[in-house]
């Protein structure tokens, strides 16, 4: 491979997160040929955790999410092309194409469109609301903002958005009623048992959670909608809230020839090819963990700012990272904070080693085949952090219990 050079361009689809901190790593590592970024949403890159927390609960303004200030912007000597869709991608050409008729053609293509809000097919869906983007949080506000004090709010899905979009509600006086398809939120994601620790977070402040709910339609109705559920049953709500996870913005690449498979395959180096890259949530790579070398997608703040120095590094220099990554998570829900380092898998054996369900803290180790395989905390930061050593190479659970590193 050919480090990049002052007479290259690097064309950048994606003005999220990864893509930002990819325009920031490059710089960094020297590179100091042509760049630009290409975003559909009109705005310069932002930060989306914050909307389901602190903008949705009224602590802190939209623009306070702001990744690329016109300084930064300056300073990095990148060209934004905001606004605007991509409709393909010639490889070949290693071109872009936009919706307005232009082309912007580099020496290296970099795509880091991510996901967006799964949407479902209820009659109201248009007036419905997701929390995804900016304008998602904008829209969501002026809707609250018509609405009485402890108006009732329907949340569909439980998941992390779900947990977090009722939390700031019911800190802003509204009556967040949290309805979940499965057995329990989370369950698909941590598994039966931890998910089961979890379950009455809720409750603990006073939102109602009700699962397995079967939701057939939720319909328009004079003065808010009527959910509709399987048997016959109604609901009368003022808004409608619906956090069903996400889909990935690949639908552009469908005649690139590039490998689409739950998101753009590419190999431990995130390249699909020498000069086209994929990063962050639309990424499906090639990840080396304690158990083994598996082709996964990620959804994970820090994984998309782990990919964007991953791959300036190996476009710059050449190097590919030494230390496996360690993925993380973190979600504040119901006054509690839960966090997680690796990719467990929903089926891995689940060890409490700290803490009490009935204290509201502990700490958790996921094992398969007696390998640790990732680490789950609540309200235990310090812990899991310390925990984090037992992911960075195999280490088998009677060791890990041995070296007790959340213990010190």
């Amino acid at each position: 491979m050919m480090p990049l050079e002052s007479s290259d361009h690097v064309v950048v689809v994606g003005a999220g997160l990864a893509g930002w901190r990819f325009v920031e790593a490059l710089r960094r590592e020297g590179y100091d040929g042509a760049l630009s970024l290409i975003g559909d949403e009109p705005y310069p890159p932002y930060d989306r955790p914050p909307l389901s927390k602190h903008v949705l609960a009224g602590k802190w303004e939209v623009d306070r999410t702001l990744l690329a200030t016109p300084e930064l912007v300056t300073k990095h000597e990148v060209t934004l092309h905001l606004g605007e869709a991509v409709t393909d991608l010639d490889v070949a050409g290693t071109t872009v194409h936009l919706k307005n008729g232009t082309a912007l053609t580099g020496t290296h293509v970099v795509i880091a469109t991510g996901t967006k809000a799964r949407r479902l097919p209820f009659s109201a869906d248009p007036l419905i609301h997701t929390l995804r983007s900016h304008n998602d949080v904008v829209g969501l506000n002026e809707a609250l903002s018509r609405l009485a004090p402890a108006s009732i709010v329907a949340v569909i899905g439980g998941g992390f958005i779900g947990a977090e979009v009722a939390t700031s509600l019911h800190a802003r006086g509204f009556v967040p009623l949290v309805l979940e398809a499965a057995l329990r939120p989370l369950v698909n994601v941590l598994g039966p048992e931890a998910s089961s620790w979890l379950e009455g977070l809720a409750g603990d402040v006073g939102i109602e959670l009700r699962n397995e709910q079967a939701i057939l339609d939720v319909v328009a109705a004079d003065e808010g909608f009527t959910v509709v559920f399987a048997g016959g049953a109604t609901l009368d709500v003022a808004a409608v809230v619906v956090g069903a996870g996400a889909l990935t913005n690949d639908e552009w690449l469908k005649t690139s020839g590039l490998t689409i498979d739950n998101g753009v395959v590419v190999d431990e180096n995130l390249l699909a090819t020498d000069r086209i890259g994929a990063i962050g949530d639309v990424a499906r790579f090639m990840w080396k963990s304690s158990t083994g070398t598996e082709l996964v997608r990620i959804e994970h703040w820090q994984v998309a700012n782990d990919h964007a120095a991953h791959l300036a590094r190996y476009w710059t220099r050449g190097e590919a990272p030494v230390a496996m990554m360690v993925p993380y998570f973190w979600s504040d829900q119901y006054g509690k904070k839960i966090q997680m380092l690796g990719h467990a898998k929903p089926g891995d054996t689940v060890t409490r080693v700290s803490g009490t369900i009935e204290e509201g803290r502990w700490l958790a180790l996921y094992s398969r085949e007696r390998t640790i395989t990732g680490v789950l905390a609540l309200n235990q930061p310090r812990a899991l952090m310390l925990s984090k050593v037992l992911l960075e190479e195999p280490i088998a659970l009677d060791e890990a219990l041995e070296r007790a590193p959340w213990a010190r």
